[in-house]
């Protein structure tokens, strides 16, 4: 009884942190200035492709602009990855059009052998565009320009509240919205899923069959993406990845 209403009372510490970090991050992106460390240049991605570290695309959840993903992204800019980033808006539209989107900026900017880093609904946007590429790669015979993805608290299986949110953008990611799309495994072996120990907003966890899966003992949705030991977790599955 006193173990539950202790961890009754951290989960209640660890949302109000996760929504202070989303009023952080919010007003963060109304300044509108893009951070030294987002890769400027067509010639620093074709570098890095060929260099000792790979590039890396940062996919935002739904509501969220890259900049949540900031902590993390000047985490990997330190390690020497080349961070990319592309506007996806608010992130509202199908994950299929992003997707799209994504694959049409990585082809612009001359990407290749890179690693997708992404939060929640980022993650689906990413497997969707690896789909994309090993279909692509299968009818080309071209290498694929993704190696694979380390993603963040991602509803893979979906989230039973999406179901509660009268917003096509959310109830997209009702579990059994997603059953199909989960039924895709082709890619699975390329995905690390990173999920914190209890997530507010997917309480059927983030843990994804056939992907290498790392269970990080901290609380929340958000917030984690500003914690070094989740930090230090993604960057050791960008190089594991790159192998």
């Amino acid at each position: 009884m006193i173990r539950r209403g202790i961890e009754l009372v951290l989960r209640g510490f660890a949302w109000a942190a996760d929504y202070a970090f989303v009023v952080r991050w919010q007003l963060r992106n109304l300044l509108r200035r893009r951070p030294a460390w987002v890769a400027p240049e067509v010639e620093q991605a074709r570098e890095a492709a060929t260099g000792n570290v790979v590039p890396v695309v940062l996919l935002p959840g739904i509501f969220e602009s890259w900049r949540f993903m900031e902590p993390l992204g000047v985490r990997l800019a330190e390690a020497g990855h080349p961070v990319h980033v592309v506007d996806l808006g608010l992130n509202r539209r199908p994950v299929v059009a992003l997707a799209r989107r994504v694959s049409t900026a990585i082809e612009r900017v001359g990407l290749q052998g890179a690693v997708i880093v992404a939060h929640s609904k980022g993650g689906l946007i990413g497997k969707q565009l690896m789909l994309d590429e090993s279909r692509r790669a299968a009818r080309s015979g071209a290498t694929p320009r993704v190696l694979g993805m380390v993603a963040v608290n991602t509803p893979f299986g979906g989230s039973r509240y999406a179901g509660l949110i009268p917003l096509a953008s959310v109830r997209a990611m009702r579990p059994r919205a997603l059953r199909a799309f989960g039924a895709q495994r082709d890619v699975d072996d390329r995905i690390t899923s990173v999920y914190a120990s209890w997530d507010p907003h997917v309480p059927e966890g983030s843990e994804l069959p056939g992907a290498a899966n790392v269970e990080v003992p901290h609380r929340g949705h958000f917030r984690i993406l500003g914690i070094r030991a989740v930090q230090d977790a993604v960057l050791a599955a960008v190089e594991l990845t790159a192998r």
